[in-house]
């Protein structure tokens, strides 16, 4: 373990162009046109699923169920647990949501529906659910 240790932490301090060299050695194809630390996370996964071992045939099961389905998160915000924050910026502000059990709060302001809190914000009609990306289809 100790060397698992010891070869994932060389990977902080290597340029771009020796990451390029040791994905291509670890999963023998080319290195896809990432970022630096999307590259070290890569490797450094598949370092570690060499010594310890990868997911489980039913994780993997899993995974491929909801990749043919789409997105893997909540489709509507009845999914959406009370204590889930949602995240968006919009035009330079970052909005935060908090999902109650009575419905949303933003700032210190209750709303019934996350669609009431996107036509505030942006003054148009929208999906709420859209605007905050918990449909298949991107927000703007």
């Amino acid at each position: 373990m100790d060397n698992l240790e010891q070869r994932i932490a060389s990977l902080q301090s290597m340029p771009k162009k020796q990451l390029r060299v040791e994905w291509q050695h670890a999963y023998r194809s080319p290195a896809p046109d990432v970022s630096s630390g999307m590259l070290r996370l890569g490797i450094a996964y598949r370092l570690q699923e060499q010594v310890i071992g990868g997911l489980s045939p039913a994780s993997i099961a899993k995974l491929r169920r909801l990749a043919k389905k789409g997105r893997g998160g909540p489709r509507s915000p009845d999914q959406l647990k009370p204590g889930t924050r949602l995240v968006r910026s919009w035009n330079g502000r970052t909005l935060v949501v908090l999902v109650t059990g009575e419905g949303f709060v933003m700032g210190d302001k209750h709303y019934r529906s996350l669609s009431e809190i996107a036509r505030e914000v942006t003054g148009a009609h929208w999906s709420g659910p859209r605007f905050f990306g918990l449909t298949g289809r991107p927000a703007a």
